[in-house]
């Protein structure tokens, strides 16, 4: 018998409406993973898409401290968790005031922000924004190489994604593909994956 998986802290009942967004959930979201919620989330004003911004911009923070990478992930001791960003300069911002001050494992993180078939250095996550399936496999083929790749596309985990954002009743919720994180060589913590909206073996 299938159990149907436990449900994040972000999916409360919703006292208050913001076009298909509620400031309980969102402000939910900050407080259980230790993020100060910003102004906006305090006051009945901001858009639909700003505050799903800043909820998965949470998310993806809290995203690294469930992953374990391989030890030759860093350079050096010292060296910072990267995130890099394509496709959103809003979320790359966003990010970046999340992570500010903040550590993973008590190294510093870091945002890049980068352009579709931008080469450079390994990322440890990076985020591809946008709905494109197509455009997020290209993405991800033609960026740095990345150990947590995150989409928000309908078919992310095909594309080679390991967390794909999705939208379920109104609520950020995220799946999950085992195959992509073993072929990445991440493992992800049972605490993470207890919170998914689904978690697959295999791309689909």
């Amino acid at each position: 018998m299938s159990r149907t998986p436990a449900r994040p802290p972000v999916l409360l009942r919703r006292p208050l409406r913001l076009a298909g967004w509620t400031l309980a959930c969102a402000a939910a979201v900050f407080t259980a993973i230790g993020i100060a919620p910003p102004p906006a989330l305090a006051q009945n004003g901001g858009s639909s898409q700003a505050l799903e911004r800043r909820v998965k911009a949470a998310f993806l923070y809290k995203f690294l401290g469930y992953a374990e990478f391989p030890a030759g992930a860093f350079a050096d001791p010292g060296a910072p968790v990267t995130i890099g960003v394509v496709g959103s300069d809003d979320m790359a911002a966003e990010l970046a005031r999340v992570v500010a001050g903040r550590n993973i494992g008590g190294r510093p993180v870091v945002v890049r922000q980068l352009r579709e078939g931008e080469g450079g250095n390994p990322v440890h996550l990076l985020f591809v924004a946008g709905s494109d399936s197509v455009r997020a496999g290209r993405v991800l083929k033609s960026s740095p190489p990345a150990l947590l790749p995150v989409t928000e596309c309908e078919l992310g985990l095909q594309q080679g994604s390991v967390i794909n954002f999705r939208i379920v009743d109104e609520r950020v919720r995220f799946d999950v593909s085992l195959d992509s994180a073993e072929r990445n060589n991440v493992k992800l913590s049972s605490r993470l994956l207890t919170v998914a909206n689904r978690v697959v073996k295999g791309n689909s």
